[in-house]
């Protein structure tokens, strides 16, 4: 039995009784007939739009001809993956440069040591950097041309899906992967064989006269186009929860609460869209809060576990309810959810006047500087102090405190240990006014003494002193005296609103599937023919076509032509191998 990837003498024009100039002019006639429908096979594989071809009338001159171009230019795949590499970029300036919706502290430090770049960057809108002009315009035109690139496809790609394999080319053997043989069985059951055998491989089949076509591998468009459709959901995605989004953080002491309104936080930050009103209604107390460390090894005052215990109501008249929120496990209510970010110490202080009256007594919150919690911060009493002589005054402490000391001679006021071991509360004092009642706001957490003066020692140095808990501090001439009463745990939350999160999981999720589907799929055809030679013997022959070069797709076709190869041996006059093979390139025309 012989087989080649050639046509038999019995399909050529050789045997057709005409002469070889005739036969010459035949087989030109059929060669560019044969390229021609090959050339049409490998196009429908794929569902890209078609560009105006370059021998075509050009675009009309006019608005009507410029807005074609335009669009034309907008919607092509080159341009998307343009604009989307210019979104890219466009967002670096927003994650180097403060931004105002971000941190207004951090954009006022950035003017103020930058001062020469300020006119240049609030001119090109950097410090709001995704809600500016040029950044929305990227935007807008993304979204538009990644939709205009998809409804096409997305059409010819349904007419595909209810569309039948084309018919096979007539030189089958000028196809990338091509296989024959001669057997004994009739054409019409070497068909019906081949139609089973390439539907048991999931092929969608269609016969034809004297051959079959089959098609697989159309879930490589479906990629390619969810894909797509992806990218425009986390797009939508992405500007629903910058428009709609918010999120506030507060410090909540031991034993005080929170209720989700807007003058309750401590700073606050939404989108352009974003109504106060839809703050879902809940409130919580904090009832403990607990902070576990590594205590020997090298990993010392390495944290181990934080939870914060609270008793949380949902609503206005919310049944109490008794929830744990630690670290990347938030509470989650009505599509907000509240995140445990920190904690610290509180030192309870109380202030006397000379007469010995306690006119302040709370616990002041300080903010941690380092790992071990060395912690800043200020006392400030602004009403009920008079000095010994009745004047009305203001007392300010700027305080620093440790919750393990070191010890005396052992280094300055840095902390060793993040628990409290050995706590220690540094005070100096000053009195004057605190400028509150000038209407303009300050950081509670920094003691302005631009408008004190410092209480003096006796050597004249400015008065402070390290405190341990339950010491007492007398300040100068007889001012009054600050004792360190106590010591209370806080915790800051972050109240969190992120409506597009969820879509844009979705999308994410949605666009690695596409993007896998439309580089592991390959997208190719198969056909198979069988024909009466002119000596009554059936001839055989596979091809095979695929959108892009493959190793795969001879390899299919070997395996496909071996199982058929089972059904329709060879005949007894024909060598017992069959052979595939690729048709090297100057052959396929």
């Amino acid at each position: 039995m012989s087989t080649t990837d050639k046509a038999s003498p019995e399909t050529s024009g050789e045997t057709s009784g005409e002469t070889p100039g005739e036969a010459s002019d035949a087989e030109s006639r059929a060669s560019a007939a044969a390229d021609s429908t090959d050339a049409a096979a490998g196009a429908q594989l794929s569902t890209a739009p078609l560009e105006d071809s370059p021998g075509g009338p050009a675009v009309g001159i006019g608005v009507i001809g410029w807005a074609r171009w335009f669009w034309r230019q907008l919607t092509s795949m080159r341009v998307a993956l343009i604009l989307l590499f210019l979104l890219s970029l466009g967002a670096i300036p927003g994650s180097l440069i403060p931004q105002n919706n971000v941190d207004a502290l951090k954009v006022a430090g950035w003017k103020r040591d930058n001062p020469s770049w300020v006119s240049v960057a609030e001119k090109l809108q950097l410090f709001d950097v995704y809600s500016s002009v040029w950044f929305s315009a990227i935007y807008l035109l993304l979204f538009i041309s990644l939709i205009g690139c998809i409804v096409p496809r997305s059409w010819q790609f349904v007419g595909q899906l209810r569309g039948r394999p084309p018919g096979a080319p007539r030189r089958l053997d000028r196809l990338p992967a091509h296989t024959t043989w001669r057997t004994e069985k009739t054409p019409d059951e070497v068909l019906s064989y081949a139609r089973t055998v390439l539907r048991g491989r999931r092929f969608r089949t269609e016969p034809g006269t004297g051959h079959v076509a089959a098609e697989k591998g159309y879930l490589r468009e479906a990629g390619n186009l969810i894909f797509h459709v992806a990218l425009i959901v986390m797009l939508v995605a992405f500007a629903w929860g910058q428009y709609f989004k918010s999120e506030g953080g507060k410090l909540v002491l031991r034993g005080s609460g929170f209720s989700n309104t807007l003058t309750q936080y401590d700073d606050f930050k939404s989108g352009g869209l974003f109504d106060p009103d839809d703050l879902p209604p809940f409130s919580f107390t904090l009832d403990r809060f607990d902070a576990t460390y590594e205590m020997t090894g090298p990993q010392r005052g390495t944290p181990r576990d934080f939870k914060a215990y609270v008793t949380f109501s949902e609503g206005a008249h919310g049944t109490p309810q008794k929830r744990e929120i630690q670290v990347n496990k938030p509470l989650e209510v009505d599509g907000s959810k509240v995140y445990l970010l920190g904690h610290g110490y509180a030192p309870i202080v109380s202030v006397t006047d000379p007469t010995g009256k306690v006119i302040f007594k709370d616990a002041v919150p300080v903010l941690p500087q380092d790992a071990n919690l060395t912690s800043t911060g200020a006392v400030k009493v602004t009403d009920g102090y008079k000095d010994k002589d009745g004047k009305t005054e203001q007392l300010g402490f700027n305080a620093v405190f440790v919750p393990t000391f070191a010890g005396e001679g052992k280094g300055t006021m840095f902390s060793q240990f993040p628990a409290l071991l050995m706590p220690r509360l540094m005070l100096n004092a000053f009195h004057g006014s605190l400028g509150v009642d000038s209407g303009l706001p300050q950081n509670v957490y920094v003691l302005k003494t631009d408008k004190m003066e410092p209480f003096k020692d006796e050597s004249g140095q400015q008065f402070k002193q390290k405190l341990e808990l339950g010491q007492t501090m007398t300040l100068p001439n007889g001012a009054g005296t600050v004792k360190f009463e106590g010591i209370e745990r806080w915790a800051t939350f972050s109240v969190t609103q992120q409506p597009g999160s969820g879509l844009a999981l979705a999308g994410a999720i949605a666009a690695i599937a596409g993007l896998a589907g439309s580089l592991f799929i390959q997208r190719r055809r198969i056909w198979v023919r069988a024909v009466t030679g002119k000596d009554g013997v059936t001839v055989v022959e596979m091809a095979g076509l695929g959108r892009s070069e493959s190793t795969r797709l001879p390899q299919e076709l070997a395996e496909l032509a071996a199982t058929l190869h089972q059904q329709a041996p060879s005949a007894p006059a024909a060598l017992a191998e069959t052979r595939v093979e690729e048709t090297p390139e100057g052959e396929r025309g």
